[in-house]
């Protein structure tokens, strides 16, 4: 992408008038320039100094009274689905410019390409070549925002290896795309550099400190923004009086963490000015679902961080968690470069485990139809960085929207609780498990103590796919709400479900391939206990334990491996022209 047309030549432009332009402007070429009646040709020694020369001569450079436009230069048949749309308004929202993008089609991808120029510049791929056509007819000289978008083809390497027919590889569908490091302006929720960085960081600071992190007129946090390619919100009205405020940063994890290191500068800076003496830890703000993982089995992931960034960490108590503050304090204390150090870790395990929840989450959706998991209340969409789930169209109501060919069977699991835990579930005058069968759509029963020291007590919950999900999810929640488990401990519990004595064998796989496969996709144990005999319905447990999600992807997969067998007898039975005989 190193060769460029420059274009709106005099007819009186000459190559020698182009080269002393060229180098004026400092800007090196190589060979010659390619002059023919009104537009040119050359090439840069390499793409970042063609898109130098788009950035500096385009548009605002004249030669003969003539204003020169300077884009990449793409032969006809490498004008492919890719697009480069340059002057775009620096604050503009990405909404905006996804739904202007939209217009013209499926936008598989749109990455922000770092230049030093005010403006932004993305690369789009459109899902087709029409779609890229239309776009580039459409938005090329597009005033928003009082900003003429300039847009250009992207040569689509592709094309020189494969026949004019063939079309290139697609790849990640919309929505899931890459995006680059976002400009001052572009709201982190739509951008996607990485995967990961779905995930803000989120930190507290004093309120006193608010004022030099903004700077005079802005200035300050303008040029944090631009020199770490990052968008930081600071939410200065909420919690009116409160002592600290909440700063919302969204970019790379790289940008993340730079933009982080420089607001501790800052404090420490007018903390010296104003000579204020108290140690100021950073305090960033985690989702509580992901604060176990960060935690560790016994601690090991946290002491380990500490050990390593030589700081001391501390977290907030569960207690002053509600339903509308799902987050809890990290406060890390040490020099500036400790606690930098200690943020990657701290937000790389937390990114982790965001990437980990949402790839279950993405499976859910697409094993229960309808499901609706923001009902849960795992994810509050009010939550910052909490993206809403890809299922949150469906429904409010208790009923999911589930396709016209008819509603899920009734399924039954068993959920194996600590005794102690059984009155905070039920809740006073059996209030809460009422309240949580009426939200979950579920039957919510707890069976009777085996015996005076049991430890363990059976919840009984009968109801189809989602009831099941949000029924146990919340009692997982309840439990770590209410201390059954420690605070470094996760929330792992056993579920019983019976499968029929003839579809054990296709649970555990020839030589247990199947239940290893299982366990290896949704990181639950999933025992089929041998020898069992089975009840007088003629069916066996299967045995999961796991936390709340890869228990759940284990049960959905394994009612997708009954479902296939309930399929093929039924089909047996058509084929037989009479009723399959079950084997034992």
């Amino acid at each position: 992408m190193n060769k460029l047309y420059i274009g709106n030549l005099s007819e009186d432009a000459s190559p020698v008038e182009l080269e002393r332009l060229f180098r004026e402007w400092k800007i090196p070429f190589s060979g010659q320039f390619l002059v023919k009646t009104g537009y040119a040709f050359v090439d840069c020694p390499d793409e970042n100094w063609a898109m130098k020369a788009i950035d500096t001569l385009s548009g605002k450079v004249e030669l003969h009274g003539k204003l020169l436009e300077v884009e990449h230069s793409v032969p006809k048949r490498q004008r492919s689905r890719k697009l480069q749309i340059r002057n775009i308004p620096p604050h503009l929202q990405w909404e905006v410019l996804d739904s202007l993008l939209a217009q013209y089609g499926t936008v598989e991808n749109c990455e922000q390409v770092n230049t030093e120029t005010e403006t932004a510049v993305v690369n789009v791929t459109y899902g087709a070549k029409d779609q890229a056509r239309q776009a580039i007819e459409k938005l090329n000289g597009y005033q928003l925002e009082n900003y003429d978008l300039k847009v250009t083809y992207i040569p689509d390497e592709m094309t020189t290896a494969q026949s004019p027919q063939q079309q290139p590889p697609q790849g990640g569908r919309r929505g899931f795309g890459q995006r680059g490091p976002p400009r001052q302006g572009s709201p982190g929720a739509g951008a996607r550099p990485k995967e990961q960085s779905d995930v803000p960081l989120r930190v507290l600071v004093p309120t006193q400190f608010v004022g030099a992190i903004i700077g005079k007129e802005g200035a300050t946090i303008r040029n944090i923004t631009k020199q770490t390619q990052s968008k930081i919100d600071i939410h200065r009205k909420e919690n009116a009086g409160a002592a600290e405020k909440p700063i919302t940063i969204h970019s790379t994890p790289e940008g993340c963490s730079s933009a982080c290191k420089t607001l501790m500068e800052i404090m420490q800076k007018e903390a010296q000015d104003t000579k204020f003496t108290e140690e100021i830890p950073l305090k960033i703000l985690a989702h509580n679902n992901f604060v176990g993982r960060l935690i560790g089995k016994e601690g090991k992931n946290l002491k380990k961080i500490e050990q390593d960034t030589d700081t001391k960490i501390t977290i907030s108590p569960l207690q002053d968690l509600t339903l509308y503050n799902p987050e809890r304090t990290i406060t890390v204390k040490g020099s500036i470069e400790a606690c930098a150090k200690a943020e990657e870790e701290v937000m790389n395990k937390i990114r982790e485990s965001y990437e980990s929840d949402m790839a279950a989450m993405n499976l859910q959706s697409h094993l229960i139809p309808g499901l609706n998991l923001n009902a849960l209340g795992l994810f509050p969409p009010s939550s910052p960085g909490m993206p809403p789930s890809p299922m949150s169209a469906a429904p409010p109501s208790g009923g999911a929207s589930y396709p016209s060919f008819g509603q899920p069977e009734s399924e039954t699991v068993h959920l194996f609780i600590p005794a102690l835990a059984v009155g905070a579930l039920i809740g006073k005058q059996g209030q809460h498990i009422k309240q949580l069968s009426r939200f979950a759509g579920a039957s919510i029963k707890i069976a009777p103590a085996e015996g005076p020291e049991a430890k363990q007590r059976v919840v009984i919950i009968a109801g189809p796919p989602e009831a099941q999900f949000k029924a146990q999810g919340r009692i997982f929640g309840k439990l770590k709400e209410e201390n059954f488990f420690g605070p470094k401990e996760e929330v792992k519990l056993e579920a019983h479900i019976k499968v029929p004595s003839y579809a054990a064998g296709r649970v555990i796989g020839k030589g247990g391939k199947t239940v290893n496969e299982l366990q290896n996709l949704t990181s639950a144990e999933v025992v089929v206990p041998r020898d069992q005999t089975p009840d007088e319905n003629d069916e066996v447990i299967v045995k999961i334990t796991g936390h709340f999600y890869a228990s759940q992807l284990a049960q959905r997969k394994i009612q997708e491996i009954l479902a296939q067998v309930k399929r093929q007898q039924q089909q047996k039975t058509v084929q037989s022209g009479q009723p399959q005989p079950r084997r034992k």
